[in-house]
């Protein structure tokens, strides 16, 4: 294996793990905002009111979003594989 190669794979994988984990980081970045921005409006300083409504939110992208999650990994997974014998030649 070459060292443009191991490059590559590396690239490729954590392009592929940003896509993946995009959808809930972001959905929880936005709920942990909104309940943050309540608890600074009404001054109630629970450090553990944010966890219920993330976890709500994260599974609902979970539901929405898998199906496309699935697809974008097993993808990957495929082309990796498929790809096996060429790379071990290099």
């Amino acid at each position: 294996m070459t060292e443009e190669l191991i490059m590559k794979l590396g690239q490729d994988t954590l392009k592929t793990t940003a896509m993946i984990s995009a959808p809930m980081l972001g959905a929880a970045l936005v709920v942990g905002l909104a309940v943050s921005v309540v608890q600074a409006i009404t001054q109630i300083n629970e450090a553990t009111l944010t966890f219920i409504p993330k976890m709500i939110v994260i599974g609902i992208v979970l539901v929405l979003a898998g199906p496309w999650m699935l697809d974008v990994l097993s993808q990957f997974t495929v082309g990796l594989f498929e790809n096996l014998a060429m790379y071990v030649r290099e």
